[in-house]
């Protein structure tokens, strides 16, 4: 991708009213992110954007120096990435609403596509300390990334615990990647930088409003296999975490708490609405037979997938998909896509469910 289709990626999803489902009809309407970006608003209108949008966007192209911000970004060490980019996470892109952009300071590796989100209430009791570290370091001993919010509480516990560990962990944030909060989780947020990485799909800049946090806990859930919520109130942000993950089909764990306490009223009810019960930290691994990680791990390290290999992975999710829907997303022979699959299977990384139809087994 060329600077002047990325810079309009990044320009459109500035834009208020552009999500990712908007976003998607533009692209498809001007087949790239510039030329819609460039459009005149009748070209705007007739694309199904709405007028005040269209005029959103105008004002916002008329007032905004994309290369000016791009050099800035450039030496804040902040990347940037998009739907067509291979390195934004596998996991996240599949799911209906991931943003078109994700910003990153740090760095995302292949490693973190094996994640699972901690989460809880900012007033934890010390059972939820204790809990919150126990699980964040076994999960982070057997090369599991943590994933979590950088809030007060639950989340910064679960952060250090996966740093003390030696192992990865991720922050998302309800601000830009530049701009954290709560302030003294700044020298945690390095850390962070230096072992994992920050990242928002709201623009560097972007000051922590309220209105910010719902939103971004979807891509914490979108990016882990599973969510565990630790404690949380009737009304904490952790349970719209596990509203999204459930929303995406994805595992929930509940530590069953103190029917006295209020941090406990958020997990008790998870657990009452079906969700697993945490007992053991080690629940979390069982659940996901993420004690073969390491094997699928070495596979990876041993048979390094090639252009095709990832072209071909890059069409499969957690929805089944047709060797015939592959080869037409990927543009190869139908004979050199199940060659590959064959492959992908060796190493972990695809699986077959019958009917010629593959998911991601990441």
């Amino acid at each position: 991708m060329d600077l002047e289709e990325r810079l309009a990626w990044v320009g459109l999803s500035m834009v208020k009213g552009i999500g990712p489902a908007r976003f998607r009809r533009l692209y498809a309407h001007f087949g790239r992110a510039d030329a819609a970006w460039q459009a005149p608003l009748s070209a705007l209108r007739e694309a199904g954007l709405p007028p005040a949008v269209a005029a959103g966007l105008d004002k916002l192209r008329r007032a905004v120096d994309l290369h000016a911000l791009w050099s800035r970004w450039q030496r804040q060490g902040i990347h940037v990435l998009t739907w067509e980019d291979a390195a934004y996470p596998h996991r996240l892109k599949v799911l209906e609403h991931a943003p078109p952009v994700l910003y990153v300071r740090g760095a995302l590796q292949p490693e973190d596509d094996w994640a699972v989100a901690v989460v809880g209430t900012r007033k934890m009791t010390p059972y939820g300390h204790q809990v919150a570290e126990a699980v964040a370091n076994l999960l982070a001993e057997h090369g599991v990334t943590v994933i979590s919010g950088l809030a007060r509480g639950v989340d910064a516990v679960a952060h250090r615990a996966a740093l003390r560990a030696g192992g990865r962990t991720l922050a998302v944030l309800g601000s830009g990647v530049d701009w954290i909060y709560p302030p003294e989780h700044r020298r945690l947020a390095e850390d962070i930088v230096a072992q994992g990485a920050l990242l928002s799909e709201y623009p560097p800049g972007t000051k922590p409003e309220a209105s910010n946090f719902p939103p971004r806990n979807r891509i914490i859930a979108g990016l882990s296999l599973a969510t565990v919520v630790v404690e949380a109130g009737r009304k904490s942000g952790a349970l719209i975490t596990a509203a999204f993950a459930a929303e995406q089909g994805r595992e929930v764990f509940a530590v069953p708490g103190n029917i006295f306490v209020p941090q406990s009223e958020g997990t008790n009810w998870l657990l009452a609405q079906g969700a697993r019960p945490l007992t053991a930290a080690e629940d979390v691994l069982t659940a996901l037979d993420i004690a073969l990680l390491p094997k699928r791990q070495a596979a990876r390290k041993a048979l390094p997938a090639d252009p095709v290999e990832a072209k071909v992975l890059a069409c499969l999710g957690p929805e089944p998909r047709h060797v015939d829907e592959i080869s037409a997303q990927s543009g190869l022979p139908v004979a050199q896509v199940s060659a590959t699959l064959a492959l992908l299977e060796l190493k972990g990384l695809a699986q077959a469910v019958g009917g010629m139809k593959y998911v991601a087994a990441l």
